[in-house]
């Protein structure tokens, strides 16, 4: 089976590489091509990748913090000198425009820059016992221990940085991870595995620290549900993410889900960053991305202009091939995804809203052209739920009270923006906004790598960042002593 890049045959499983029982092509979403035959797992792979991480777990769990930190760090630096070839596998496998996938890396270089800061952090406090007549005379103070396996499940749109976000911190953690690329994916993820477990190696530790497995539905519930596993990270659709919630019960579980993000332009605000900001956080990633900009909500003092500023912009987003340094919207992950999406469209306007721009295939058929819809009716999926394409969605509403009321009438809360010159409005938003993060005056799009990251309602739960997804991935232990 053939791939890209400098990386063994098969599957990481155990401590070594394993044969696959199958292979499938990767293709290049813009045009469909064969990129490379990827290593297809199957249940037992799964099994065998767990049953290891378990064999393994009270070793990994005993890396000194100067062993895990400087595997961390080891891995920091080898992502940055593989970043270029990393790039170019991103684009094929992805189909993600070369900008995008410059700053994923970017940004998976910082994870695990981060994640081995944080290891000098992972510490616990003292507890003052004597607060209680039953303590008098003892001293106390919780430490922190690893969870134990854990098995983290990426999606397709950002696989190295998903993926990092998961390895990074359970190895911080003390943890041995199983990561699981989505099916589309599979490349740039087996690269990034196999350089992690070069440095573990390097360092005196288990290569099986890190296992990755391939597969379809079942391979993943195999994995959540084994009963060896103690936690789960998963990022991907809400629908997914609630079954393995229920499925992995009682292991802990922390979800990055869906979302429609939503972007309030207030009467007071800068029009023009306003404007600048949709275009940027709505098409970035041909829309492919759980933050990027989806609603917008504008106060009616401002609606038309704002309307008219958006509509002159979208033709300057340029459509094409995701390897020209230039393209901002390309294909999406594959045909299916690109009809779900001009369904939408289609739903939303025959319900009644009204088509600004786009709405129709682009570059030969290839892509979606950058959509802006205008008054979609609740109820539609385009307003609803989270379309995961090149489409923004506009509306106006009386006040910022009913902006905000807007916002937090749907299922989703991850992150939304307000763009407002008025202190007060933007703190209202931050006290008002039922969602995991709330950014003033920039895209809802923005994260930062080292914050805490998650949603609330049916975005999720639990935070990623590496400082708190450590956290997440390990427990506290509560330590009693009468001297």
């Amino acid at each position: 089976m053939t791939r890209p890049g400098t990386c063994p045959e098969g599957l990481p499983v155990g401590d070594g590489w394993v044969t696959a029982p199958a292979g499938q092509p990767v293709r290049f979403p813009y045009d469909g091509t064969e990129i490379a035959v990827a290593p297809v797992g199957d249940q037992d792979l799964a099994v065998r990748a767990v049953e290891h991480a378990a064999a393994v777990r009270v070793e990994v769990g005993r890396l000194t913090a100067g062993v895990r930190r400087q595997v961390l760090a080891g891995v920091a630096a080898s992502l940055a000198d593989a970043a270029a070839e990393l790039v170019d596998l991103l684009v094929l496998e992805t189909g993600k425009p070369r900008v995008d996938c410059g700053v994923e890396m970017q940004r998976a270089v910082a994870t695990w820059q981060s994640a081995a800061d944080e290891v000098a952090h992972l510490h616990g406090e003292t507890v003052p016992l004597d607060l209680q007549p039953s303590g008098e005379g003892l001293f106390g103070f919780w430490t922190r221990k690893p969870v134990g396996v854990v098995v983290g499940i990426a999606g397709f749109n950002y696989p190295v940085l998903l993926a990092s976000h998961k390895i990074a911190p359970a190895l911080a953690a003390g943890c041995p991870v199983i990561v699981k690329p989505a099916p589309a994916t599979p490349l740039a993820t087996l690269r990034l595995v196999h350089l992690v477990r070069e440095q573990l190696v390097a360092a005196g530790a288990p290569a099986g620290a890190v296992q990755l497995v391939t597969g379809d539905a079942e391979v993943g519930r195999t994995l959540t549900t084994h009963p060896e596993v103690a936690a789960v990270s998963f990022t991907g659709s809400a629908a997914v993410g609630h079954h393995i919630a229920r499925d992995a019960a009682p292991r802990k579980v922390v979800l990055e889900l869906g979302s429609n993000a939503a972007l309030v332009v207030a009467a007071d605000a800068d029009l023009e960053a306003a404007a600048d900001a949709v275009v940027r956080g709505g098409f970035y990633a041909s829309g492919q991305a759980c933050i990027s900009v989806q609603r917008v909500i504008v106060v009616d003092a401002v609606a038309e202009a704002f309307e008219k500023l958006l509509a002159q912009r979208l033709p300057d987003v340029v459509v094409g091939d995701p390897r020209d340094p230039g393209t901002r919207v390309s294909a999406l992950i594959d045909e299916t995804a690109t009809r779900r999406v001009l369904d939408w469209v289609e739903r939303a306007r025959a319900a009644g809203a009204r088509l600004v721009a786009g709405g129709v295939r682009d570059t030969g058929g290839r892509c979606i052209a950058p959509t802006l819809l205008a008054e979609v009716p609740d109820g539609e999926p385009a307003w609803d739920e989270e379309i995961f394409g090149p489409v923004v969605c506009l509306r106006a509403v009386p006040d910022l009270d009913t902006a905000y009321d807007l916002v937090n009438a749907s299922r989703y809360g991850l992150h939304a923006a307000v763009f407002t010159r008025d202190l007060r409005a933007a703190l209202g938003a931050v006290d008002r906004l039922e969602v995991g993060g709330v950014v003033v005056n920039e895209v809802p799009g923005y994260r930062s790598d080292i914050a805490p990251y998650g949603g609330v309602k049916d975005s999720g739960i639990g935070r990623e960042g590496p400082r708190f997804a450590i956290e997440e991935l390990t427990v506290t232990r509560m330590v009693v002593v009468r001297p």
